[in-house]
């Protein structure tokens, strides 16, 4: 089975006004966290800013997060690269630095095609000894896991799982009919949760849960436990805020959100940019619909 079912939250990566990493921070929200029953942290993915991190301060903030949850909750390190060698020597210090599984997204912007992809993800499978979760996210690395890939990864014994972020429930429903049961699915979009665990997703890897941990737990575990009406509803009260977090390039606005809640977490590393005037209205409004604000 996976590493976790639930919700797993993709966790922001807090900054100082220097834009150094707060790691006073991370403890505070990791705590946080586990308080309101996140059932996984996702250390260094997209939200995490990954992209602008060092690979010191990646491996760093993925061990320190290790040293903080002490054994919990999972930790699983995004380790994701479009070069096969850095995805390996990433994995392995991930690895090392304590991480519980790994999250590897497709390679992008030079792309491959079907065998590069199981030459990719089989390198790094062979050489490290945790849990992989696959993330198939098109919108942001250009290319999609083709399902007869999903199916032939699926198979190596270090290939737990799926995060997949397409939002195209046909794709998803074709993965969960060819692969095995103990493939474990998890929906990389927040607002459709409940779609994903129906064709038998067992979590969620979440943006939401960044700003509210407890309701996307609870979100997720009433299906698995049977109140689909609960579930459902919940999902339903939630889509418009979910829908003005990805209102701008995440995790712009959810790192938004969470300052506007008093959390201080700092702003984006460049190239990203704060919200627009205009968005930033929109987020508050669904904010205050909420009475998060």
């Amino acid at each position: 089975m996976g590493i976790f079912k639930g919700s797993g939250v993709a966790l922001i990566t807090p900054f100082n006004e220097d834009m150094s990493i707060n790691y006073t921070k991370l403890e505070e929200l990791i705590e946080w966290h586990i308080e309101n029953k996140t059932d996984a942290l996702i250390i260094a993915g997209t939200t995490g800013e990954a992209s602008t991190l060092t690979d010191e301060e990646h491996i760093e903030l993925v061990g320190r997060s290790v040293e903080i949850v002490r054994g919990r909750i999972p930790v699983i390190a995004g380790s994701g690269s479009n070069d096969t060698r850095h995805g390996i020597k990433l994995g392995l210090e991930c690895e090392r630095a304590g991480a519980d599984g790994l999250l590897i997204v497709t390679p992008y912007y030079n792309k491959t095609n079907r065998q590069g992809l199981i030459n990719h993800y089989t390198a790094i499978a062979d050489r490290v000894n945790i849990p992989i979760i696959l993330y198939n996210v098109p919108g942001r690395t250009g290319m999609n896991i083709p399902v007869d890939v999903v199916v032939e990864l699926s198979a190596h014994k270090n290939i737990v799982g799926i995060k997949e972020a397409s939002g195209d429930i046909s794709y998803l429903a074709e993965i969960a009919r060819v692969c095995e049961n103990d493939f474990s699915i998890y929906s990389g979009n927040d607002d459709i949760i409940v779609p994903v665990l129906s064709l038998g997703g067992v979590g969620v890897i979440s943006v939401l849960a960044n700003v509210m941990p407890l309701e996307t737990h609870n979100l997720v575990m009433s299906y698995l436990e049977g109140d689909l009406t609960k579930s459902r509803d919940l999902q339903l009260s939630l889509n418009a805020f979910v829908n003005s977090l990805f209102i701008e390039t995440n995790p712009i606005p959810v790192k938004s959100a969470m300052n506007l809640m008093n959390l201080k977490v700092g702003g984006v590393r460049q190239p990203l940019w704060e919200m627009s005037s205009e968005s930033l209205e929109l987020l508050k409004i669904e904010m205050g619909k909420l009475n998060l604000i």
